[in-house]
C-alpha cells in the first residue's frame, strides 16, 4: 500500500494503544468488523477522507494526528 496508508495505520495503532482502546471497541463505534480496523493498522486499507474523519472522532483525536 501507499506510504500514507502505512503511516496512518502506525499513527492509529499508537493513539489507540495509548488510549487503551481495543480494535473491537473502535470497530463497534464505527459499525464495522474488527478486521477492518486491523487492515487499517497494517496499511492494507485505502480510506476515504470521510472515513478518516469518522475514525478520528471514534478514537477522540484530530484528523491531522492520524495523518502526520
Amino acid at each position: 500500500m501507499s506510504k500514507i496508508a502505512s503511516q496512518l495505520g502506525k499513527n492509529l495503532k499508537k493513539i489507540r494503544t495509548k488510549k487503551k482502546l481495543s480494535q473491537g471497541t473502535i470497530a463497534r463505534k464505527l459499525k464495522v468488523h474488527r478486521s477492518f480496523i486491523s487492515g487499517i493498522e497494517n496499511g492494507k486499507r485505502n480510506l476515504t477522507l470521510s472515513t478518516i474523519e469518522k475514525l478520528a472522532e471514534a478514537i477522540g483525536t484530530k484528523v491531522d494526528q492520524l495523518l502526520k
